[in-house]
């Protein structure tokens, strides 16, 4: 088969598209043929970093047809259209095929294109997560999120106004207009106006791309309001990480979200895309081939929402 595979050259990391071997499913494996994938932060974090998946193919999100399955699988059988977040089984998704736990899919509403279902996993739990676990968003609460543009921002106005909250979008001049057709009820320039500064105070503050201090982000809380740092310049998050709890103390709350894969989730969300409740923003489409090209674009922070990756 054809895959996007990490190759480790001197001085640099590169994705050769190449063929392998195609993988053969364990008793409880179900084979996908992917029909489309998805760029998320970790596969550029992970590639920039030089820490490759196990075997080597990034990709978590994939949405594709069931080639065969395991002995033991009964929940899927040949032809089922199926997605999923590959996240916690070491990624796979930009391959014309991928071997995976049968309990880590679900069946594809047939509403949804390829396209669509495959732009939303890793991106959308993450967004439905921040809200919903860690913000526990309610009707009437305020809302900022810091980083709008991009895949899980993007997922963020669309499930905040869902929520019934008031949002507030901070994205560059370019996407303000993306942001608002979301439903954000306020956007901000970051090249024009610094919200940290503006005197407003916010329920719940998403951070996706932020670069503000965690103080300064704490002085635009409400009382009772919650911080939620979901993405960053690495240094951003590691101090996060050490300091987080010791700024926690009192009745402002800062937190930083790792996102886990949850089958429940997935299927919330594709209920609320099938019943057009939200959407996928999708910007650029690129084959396959063309991986390490898109990987670079969305590491430059150019994307307005999802890259996606078309295999078949």
């Amino acid at each position: 088969m054809k895959a996007i595979l990490y190759k480790k050259t001197k001085p640099n990391y590169t994705l050769q598209y190449t063929e392998i071997a195609k993988p053969i499913p364990k008793p409880n494996e179900v084979l996908v043929k992917i029909y489309c994938s998805s760029i998320n932060a970790a596969d550029y974090r992970m590639f920039a970093m030089g820490f490759p998946p196990k075997k080597k193919i990034f990709g978590a999100d994939i949405a594709g047809v069931v080639e065969s399955v395991g002995a033991k699988v009964t929940q899927f059988k040949p032809g089922d259209q199926v997605f999923g977040d590959l996240s916690n089984s070491g990624f796979g998704g930009f391959a014309e095929y991928v071997a995976v736990s049968g309990s880590i899919l679900a069946l594809k509403p047939e509403n949804i294109s390829f396209e669509e279902i495959a732009a939303f996993p890793l991106a959308g739990i993450t967004a439905l997560q921040a809200l919903r676990d860690k913000g526990n968003v309610q009707r009437k609460k305020s809302v900022l999120i810091d980083g709008s543009s991009g895949g899980v921002g993007t997922f963020a106005i669309q499930l905040a106004k869902f929520m019934g909250a008031t949002v507030t979008a901070v994205s560059s001049k370019r996407n303000l207009e993306q942001s608002r057709k979301l439903g954000a009820d306020f956007v901000i320039d970051y090249n024009k106006d610094d919200f940290t500064k503006l005197g407003n105070q916010y329920d719940l503050i998403l951070a996706i791309n932020g670069n503000h201090s965690l103080s300064e982000y704490k002085k635009c809380l409400t009382p009772n309001g919650k911080f939620v740092l979901i993405g960053g310049k690495l240094g951003q998050i590691i101090k996060a990480l050490l300091f987080v709890k010791l700024m926690s103390f009192g009745s402002k709350k800062m937190s930083v979200l790792a996102a886990k894969v949850n089958l429940n989730d997935l299927k919330v969300m594709a209920r609320l895309i099938q019943n057009g409740k939200i959407h996928s923003v999708i910007e650029k489409i690129y084959p396959l081939e063309r991986t390490e090209e898109a990987m670079k674009y969305v590491s430059q922070s150019h994307a307005s929402g999802k890259i996606v990756i078309k295999v078949q």
